[in-house]
């Protein structure tokens, strides 16, 4: 079996965990949150992931940085919602923290990759 080389990116391993993370968490929300909160979380734990993938598949060093830029957004985006959903008592402080720790990890690794990407893109052909 051929592996891709994004499966070799630690940071989408990290991300493909914390999606995982995701959708065990919102399976105990409350029903009404399916279209709310469960969607976008999980959409949102998704995007992260499939960026790296996404950009991994582009020649250019600029053009891969592009994607770990909307990535990084991405994992942001579901800080915010992982802290509106401590807030809204979804989740347990404990949930609340592993998550956080989890984003915060991702976060640093994408932001690793997108440097690392810049400094190759900057370079003289």
């Amino acid at each position: 079996m051929r592996v891709f080389s994004f499966e070799k990116l630690i940071a989408w391993q990290k991300g493909r965990e914390l999606a995982l993370m995701i959708y065990k968490t919102t399976k105990q929300f409350p029903k009404d949150e399916i279209f709310g909160l469960t969607s976008q979380m999980r959409r949102c734990s998704i995007s992260i992931a499939s960026n790296l993938v996404e950009g991994s598949g582009r020649n250019s060093y600029k053009d891969k940085a592009r994607f770990s830029e909307i990535a990084y957004g991405s994992s942001l985006e579901l800080l915010n919602q992982v802290i509106l959903c401590h807030d809204f008592e979804y989740i347990n402080e404990n949930e609340y923290l592993l998550l956080r720790e989890k984003i915060t990890e991702v976060n640093m690794l994408i932001d690793g990759l997108y440097k690392s990407q810049m400094i190759k893109a900057n370079q003289p052909s």
